[in-house]
């Protein structure tokens, strides 16, 4: 169901339902990714992962790896060369150097003439261990006596992976005050407030406080980490095929790890096989630094449980929410505590965490403290929508018990409370903000019959007789990043368009961009093709991902696609001798409006601009600062089943509203919706990873870490609300980042309205439902 913007409005290509420009390749095996990359004397790698979760490393014997046939090398943080190795930085320093800090953590790096004589070689390499403290808890690791995760140094910052790929929150509302007694463990802190707190709990009449706890979930791409460096011979230049979300950024990495000129490094665009904000600068630099010592072609694919053990997922999370409201349902305060595992490395964004919590709901007064804490476990790194599934699934748990509460209904609850554009924002930089669409989101979901007719869902099915049936509500929302970006518009000699980008397509974002040119220009979408370029030819563009590809990439095809209309139309005009206003396109022609015949077809447009023509060839250029974000925001409707013999949870039924803008390709938008419902549903009955006391990772295969199955997902119906922005391209927002976000907290919602139990834990596995039925 798609609720439209402006129904007179006759597109062209925008809004057509499409297919995949990269589908039949995909479909039918022929899309060659990282991993599929070969080269003479390709080398394959594979790491020495630690087993110990903290350990010194007394000593790394490579003798008996080296003396199998085919081992070609084996490098340590000692002998495999990096300009930065002593940085803490984990892209930078990715060998273990004197101490190991996760079980998990790379030790050692083996190549080798195939992959399993580096299987061979990575388990001959002996390394002795003298085991350390282990920290594992987060909440022990903030207390004053914990003992230290690991060394820490001044030069350490706190900075999700991909950067501000992903949101543009600002920073000033993010205020370190009074010093805490706490642990070093502690990497980065933020406490931000409005109002005056203990009024608002004066004010309030109804207060409600919950704790909840998250496990860490990994992205669970079906391409492992991936990458292929190929080293030019008789040069210090190298070409990567990288699967990763940053094209510029991998180089701008490879380039610091190996002190070179970034003009030395060209990284080629690859197909990728799913990323979710996991690929970005991960294993790049120790990749490129194994292919330049040996001067050999190396390709590095993590193994599954490699990928489990040493990638980067997203942080368990620890929150309190205790909010107040006056008796006729008014929000008045909202206090939050926020503890983010971020494993050895910075990088679980607390102020990010701490403005999610804030920027749902209208409330004068608000105290929300955000904390980020080294443990011994894996370093984390961003999974669509970092931070928001776990803030949302506190808050809306937290929401709906306040509204149990005030006995007042859910859906007017937070449509009383709930922002609005022109409300303040939170961000200093853009204090007010744009028009967004929580509230049309909540009117789709009012309409839709599982709303409407709630009371009569419930019935039980006789195939699930004494099942228990609950609906949960429940709204999030994303900010947005934005990104500046660059495209280039030629046209071919054939009479179509090549739009030359340096985005990675990821889930059609290539096939929205072709329908933004094409609408532009005004030719049929089957017209244009989408081109990558390599590092040192391609325009600029930050990193794929943080739902921000087609807001911000879009802007630049857009304003390319038109300056390219205008040279064609200037070309044709001086040909047709009519003036300018007086010419349209027509399918693959320019036409004189009104006089029959007299056109001309855009191949001869197209040979007269380059054929010792004084008019020059067709090339539009666009960029584009996108210096403002466009929040986006979902409302999800869940229907379960519960067991009570045995606490099993089934979702029968979904819907899922989403304010997007614009849909430019509306199969794409929905597609991405369910898919992101899909990964909650993860989030929320089955994912996470689990350590024991010792922190060994007791998930690291797929035999043991539960992810859903087909026979999981429900029925999803998407409803595409579209209140336009007014910087993406056709009023386009972006649309990856919200639907994962609201699921966890709806499907703990109807729990709750099933059985009257609230779950407080994700994953709400059927012991945790059974033993919070039983308590």
């Amino acid at each position: 169901m798609t609720q439209t913007i402006d129904p007179e409005t006759n597109h062209l290509a925008v809004g057509k339902p499409t297919r995949r420009l990269d589908a039949e390749e995909k479909l039918t095996g022929r899309a060659r990714f990282s991993g599929d990359m070969s080269f003479p004397g390709l080398l394959h790698a594979r790491l020495v992962l630690s087993p110990y979760a903290h350990a010194r490393i007394v000593s790394i014997d490579t003798a008996a790896a080296l003396a199998i046939p085919g081992v070609v090398a084996v490098y340590t943080a000692d002998t495999l060369k990096m300009a930065k190795s002593h940085e803490s930085s984990r892209s930078q320093s990715p060998l273990a150097r004197g101490e190991a800090f996760w079980c998990g953590h790379p030790v050692a790096i083996v190549l080798a003439e195939s992959e399993a004589l580096a299987e061979d070689g990575a388990a001959a390499v002996d390394v002795d261990y003298d085991p350390l403290p282990v920290v594992i808890d987060p909440l022990a690791a903030l207390q004053p006596d914990s003992p230290l995760t690991r060394p820490r140094s001044e030069d350490e910052t706190s900075e999700i992976a991909g950067g501000g790929t992903h949101a543009d929150v600002g920073t000033a509302q993010a205020e370190e005050e009074e010093q805490e007694e706490l642990s070093l463990n502690v990497s980065d802190r933020v406490h931000m407030h409005s109002g005056d707190i203990e009024a608002g709990w004066r004010e309030a009449d109804v207060v409600v406080e919950r704790s909840y706890r998250t496990r860490s979930v990994h992205q669970s791409y079906l391409e492992p980490q991936s990458i292929t460096v190929v080293p030019s011979k008789g040069s210090h230049k190298m070409t990567v095929y990288a699967s990763s979300q940053g094209l510029y950024s991998a180089r701008s990495d490879i380039s610091d790890a190996l002190a070179l000129p970034e003009r030395q490094i060209l990284v080629e665009p690859v197909p990728i096989g799913g990323a979710f904000g996991g690929k970005f600068g991960l294993i790049e630099p120790l990749a490129a630094a194994a292919a330049y010592a040996t001067r050999k072609p190396v390709r590095m694919v993590y193994t599954r449980q490699d990928d489990l053990l040493a990638g980067n997922p997203a942080p368990q999370s620890f929150i309190t929410v205790k909010l107040g409201a006056k008796r006729d349902g008014t929000l008045v305060a909202l206090q939050a505590k926020i503890i983010l595992d971020a494993g050895a490395f910075p990088g679980a964004a607390a102020g990010l965490a701490g403005y999610l919590m804030s920027s749902v709901y209208r409330c004068p007064n608000t105290d929300i403290r955000g904390y980020e804490v080294l443990t011994n476990k894996v370093s984390v790194g961003a999974y669509r929508a970092p931070d928001a599934p776990q803030t949302a699934f506190a808050l809306e748990s937290t929401v709906t018990d306040l509204c149990h509460e005030l006995q007042i209904d859910p859906l007017e609850f937070r449509r009383q409370n709930g922002l609005r554009g022109g409300d303040p924002s939170g961000n200093p930089r853009h204090p007010v903000l744009p028009p967004l669409g929580l509230m049309e989101c909540l009117d789709g979901i009012e309409q839709h019959p599982l709303w409407k007719e709630r009371h009569a869902q419930k019935e039980v099915p006789a195939e699930l007789a004494g099942w228990k049936i609950g609906i949960g509500l429940a709204v999030g929302g994303w900010p947005g990043g934005n990104d500046a970006a660059a495209a280039a518009c030629r046209l071919e000699s054939d009479g179509t368009v090549s739009v030359v980008i340096g985005t990675v397509d990821l889930t059609g974002s290539d096939t929205s961009l072709a329908l933004i040119a094409a609408e532009a220009i005004g030719l049929p979408a089957s017209q244009v093709n989408i081109a990558h370029d390599a590092t040192d030819t391609m325009p600029y563009s930050g990193g794929t991902g943080g739902s921000k590809t087609i807001y911000s990439m879009g802007p630049a095809v857009q304003a390319a696609a038109q300056q390219a209309r205008q040279q064609i139309l200037q070309i044709a005009s001086d040909m047709l001798e009519a003036a300018v206003d007086d010419l349209e396109f027509k399918d693959d022609n320019v036409v004189v409006k009104g006089v029959p015949g007299k056109a001309l077809s855009l191949q001869k447009i197209a040979r007269a601009s380059t054929s010792f023509s004084r008019r020059g060839p067709v090339y539009g250029q666009g960029r584009t600062p996108t210096p403002d974000n466009s929040p986006m925001y979902a409302a999800h409707l869940a229907k379960v089943a519960v067991d009570p013999d045995t606490g099993e949870v089934r979702v029968l039924d979904y819907v899922a509203a989403q304010d997007v803008g614009r849909a430019i390709n509306p199969p794409a938008v929905e597609g991405q919706i369910h898919g992101g419902v899909t990964q909650g549903l993860g989030w929320a009955l089955f994912e996470g990873l689990e350590h024991d006391e010792d922190g060994q990772l007791l998930t690291a295969t797929f035999m043991d870490y539960a992810l859903p199955h087909s026979f999981d997902v429900p029925n999803i119906t998407p409803l595409l609300i579209e209140v336009p922005s007014g910087i993406g391209p056709y009023g386009a927002k972006g649309v990856g980042e919200p639907p994962v976000i609201p699921v966890a907290g709806a499907i703990a919602n109807a729990i709750y309205d099933a059985v009257g139990v609230r779950p407080a834990e994700l994953p709400m596995t059927p012991e945790r439902i059974f033993n919070a039925l039983h308590q």
